[in-house]
């Protein structure tokens, strides 16, 4: 499958970007605070406009000039953000006018060979509106007068925006390896885990986090399989990410993602399953990728006969969202059990492969339903008429039911807890789709 083309929304702290990032995207996910500087994590959600789908990020704003932790590495996260990104939307404020550091951004974002569309927030008024032309001398085209928080002038933002994406073909040698990223909190071992498993040094190991800043593709062949290892930069929970250059490497590392096929979810067992480890498990699952769940630095641990499967049972609790997956205990350091991380990869890559038989899925689905009945609500009966394998890569089953509303999450998990009893998917997300039979309830519902 083709990436999605990728929107960055760049521009000082506190005009606004947050707020478009919402609207574009459909829901309140960013942070917004009147504060400069709020936005301390990466955004990244998909929009789609007039039939066009895209991935939009939102970052911190540019503090340019000021010796502050991050000011050394701005020049550096703007580079990167013109290299990233396929379309870049500058935010202005209208109110402040044209500031020194939009200046200063102007200046980056001229010499970049990526469409920069100039959006002008906060045009509230006519009069604030006329003002917007005062942005014309930053010398990137028409400002675009928008108002983000009511949505005014967004899709004429939007109609610049899709105008200038690629259209993104997929690369051949993509479909001819099976993709595996490598991905994780900064500093758990992911590019010793890639140095190991390639038995040389093709990737700088450092203790610093945050060492690796790009995506690095290392190519090998494991058991007559041609594998495409992908390491990136940590990815940090919101209220933790800098806002230089590591902010995009973290876009580098949602990329991977998105690119593979099964990813290998890094903890480490000196610190246990963190947060932090949940948030980017969260991610992996979002694009419904195949997780091996990959327990780095066990040399370091004082073990006894018990400490493995206390340990185990641990990453299960915190992560019983996923517990669907293989967990492996390994040393990156030691190269202790690392050879198993890819026979599992392949073994979970395979699993997204399974196909179930129409004719079986039905007699578990009547199985399911006499051992216990659908929700029923007042005189209305949820009734499981029929299912069908739509597709693999993810497996993807769909149900028609008369009343897709009254499928509560509770028997989702009930049908897919069964299907993996009876045919496995180990470390493969299931997509459950709900449709209508009724021709009243035109809308299905689908879980992940």
């Amino acid at each position: 499958m083709a990436r999605k083309p990728l929107v960055a929304l760049v521009g000082r702290p506190n005009v606004g970007k947050s707020t478009l990032f919402n609207k574009i995207i459909g829901e309140r996910r960013a942070i917004i605070n009147d504060l400069p500087g709020t936005t301390r994590d990466r955004l990244y959600g998909e929009g789609e406009w007039i039939g066009r789908e895209f991935m939009v990020i939102d970052t911190g704003g540019f503090l340019l000039g000021d010796e502050d932790t991050y000011a050394s590495r701005i020049r550096d996260q703007v580079k990167i953000a013109m290299q990233e990104a396929d379309v870049i939307v500058f935010v202005v404020d209208v109110l402040d006018g044209v500031t020194p550091a939009d200046r200063d951004i102007a200046d980056m974002l001229r010499r970049t060979a990526r469409p920069v569309i100039l959006a002008a927030n906060k045009a509230e008024t006519q009069k604030r509106r006329l003002d917007a032309v005062e942005f014309y001398e930053l010398g990137l085209g028409e400002p675009i007068p928008i108002t983000a928080i009511h949505g005014t002038g967004v899709g004429d933002l939007l109609d610049a925006v899709v105008a200038h994406l690629p259209v993104v073909e997929a690369e051949e040698e993509e479909n001819e390896s099976i993709k595996i990223a490598i991905v994780g909190r900064p500093n758990v071992g992911k590019s010793s885990l890639l140095n190991k498993l390639v038995r040389e040094e093709r990737v700088i190991v450092s203790d610093v986090p945050g060492t690796t800043r790009d995506a690095i593709d290392t190519k090998l062949v494991w058991h007559g399989e041609e594998i495409t290892l992908i390491d990136t930069a940590g990815i940090r929970r919101r209220g933790r990410i800098g806002a230089g250059v590591e902010r995009y490497s973290v876009m580098r590392a949602m990329r991977a993602i998105e690119r593979a096929d099964v990813t290998f979810l890094l903890i480490d067992a000196t610190q246990g399953v963190t947060a932090q480890d949940t948030h980017v498990a969260g991610y992996i699952l979002e694009e419904f990728k195949s997780v091996v769940v990959v327990v780095n630095k066990w040399d370091l641990i004082e073990k006894d006969t018990y400490t493995l499967a206390e340990y185990e049972r641990q990453v299960r609790a915190a992560l019983n969202f996923m517990d669907y997956v293989p967990v492996v205990f390994i040393s990156a350091l030691t190269g202790q059990r690392v050879n198993k991380v890819l026979d599992l990869a392949l073994q979970v890559y395979e699993e997204r492969f399974k196909r179930v038989p129409t004719g079986e899925l039905n007699r578990l689905l009547a199985e399911l339903t006499a051992r216990h009945a659908p929700p029923s609500e007042g005189r209305r009966y949820l009734r499981l008429r029929y299912a069908t394998q739509a597709a693999v890569d993810p497996p993807t089953f769909v149900f028609f039911v008369n009343h897709p509303d009254m499928v509560h999450f509770s028997y989702e998990r009930y049908i897919e807890n069964n299907l993996r009893e009876r045919y496995g998917f180990l470390g493969t997300p299931l997509r459950l789709r709900f449709r209508s039979t009724e021709r009243e309830e035109a809308s299905g519902r689908e879980s992940r």
